[in-house]
C-alpha cells in the first residue's frame, strides 16, 4: 500500500519545498502530492490555505512553481508525483500551457478542484488522469462520477459527522462496494488518516494507498521527528 505525503509547494519558498521533497523520499514515502498554491483555495482548511497564501506572497510566478516540480521529479526518480491544482489556478497558468507541462513531464495524475466542467473535459481529453472524490456516506452522484472518472478514487477514510450510509457503515464496506461496481482503478483513502493505526485500518479495509497531510506538514521544523514519523507511517503500510 502506498504512503502519499502532502507537500505545500512554495512554503515558505520553492527551494525549501524541493529540499523537503528529498526528505520525504529518503524517509520512505511512495508518492508526493504537490500542490499549485491557489489564490482561492476554497476547499482547504485554514492551515493549508494559510500556507498557500504565504507561498504566493513570496512568489506569484507559476512558471517558477512548474520549474520546481520538474526539479523535484528529476531529483527523486523513484517517487511518483501527484499534482493538486484548482481550476482557478490552471486558468491563471493558461490551460494549454498547464496541459503541455503535465504531458511533457509525464505528470498525468491530477487532483482537480473546481466546477468548470468544460475545463475538466479538456484535461481528460488530453489524457490526464483526474481523481474523483467520494465522501464516506457514499452519495450516489459521487459514486456515478467515480465510475465515469479515468483516475484514482479519493475516498474519505473517516466520517467527519454522523452522516454514515447504513448500507456501507465501514470503510471496508465502502471500498468493497466501489469494487463491486467494477471500479478497478486505485482507491486511495484520505481525510482523517493521522497515525499508524489509521493506516493499518485503511490497509485492512483494502485501500491501495493513504494520504497523510497535516501530520507531516506540522513537523517541517523538526526534521528528525518528521523522518521518523514518515518511516513509522510507511512501516504501517507493509
Amino acid at each position: 500500500m502506498k504512503l502519499i505525503c502532502y507537500l505545500s509547494n512554495g512554503y515558505p519558498t520553492i527551494e525549501s519545498s524541493i529540499e523537503m521533497a528529498k526528505i520525504y523520499a529518503e524517509a520512505g514515502c511512495d508518492v508526493i502530492e504537490v500542490d499549485f498554491p491557489s489564490y482561492d483555495p476554497y476547499l482547504e482548511g485554514e492551515f493549508i490555505a494559510g500556507r498557500m497564501k504565504e507561498a504566493l506572497s513570496n512568489c506569484d510566478d507559476y512558471e517558477k512553481y512548474m520549474d520546481g516540480i520538474i526539479k523535484i521529479k528529476q531529483e527523486n526518480p523513484n517517487i511518483q508525483i501527484l499534482l493538486l491544482a484548482y481550476g482557478n489556478t490552471i486558468e491563471r497558468i493558461g490551460i494549454e500551457k498547464f496541459i503541455n507541462f503535465c504531458l511533457e513531464n509525464e505528470l498525468r495524475d491530477l487532483i482537480f478542484v473546481g466546477d468548470n466542467n468544460e475545463l475538466l473535459a479538456k484535461l481528460i481529453e488530453n489524457e490526464l488522469k483526474i481523481s474523483c472524490y467520494v465522501q464516506f456516506h457514499m452519495p450516489e452522484e459521487e459514486i456515478e462520477a467515480a465510475k465515469e472518472s479515468n483516475g484514482f478514487v479519493y475516498l474519505q477514510a473517516k466520517p467527519m459527522t454522523d452522516n454514515i450510509n447504513e448500507k456501507y457503515p465501514t470503510l471496508k464496506d465502502c471500498i468493497n462496494h466501489l469494487k463491486d461496481l467494477g471500479i478497478d482503478r486505485q482507491i486511495y483513502c484520505g481525510v482523517g488518516i493521522r497515525d499508524a493505526e489509521d493506516i493499518k485500518m485503511a490497509k485492512t479495509a483494502g485501500a491501495d494507498g493513504v494520504f497523510v497531510g497535516s501530520t507531516i506538514l506540522k513537523l517541517h521544523n523538526d526534521i528528525s521527528k518528521l523522518k521518523a514519523t514518515i518511516a513509522e507511517l510507511k512501516n504501517a503500510t507493509k
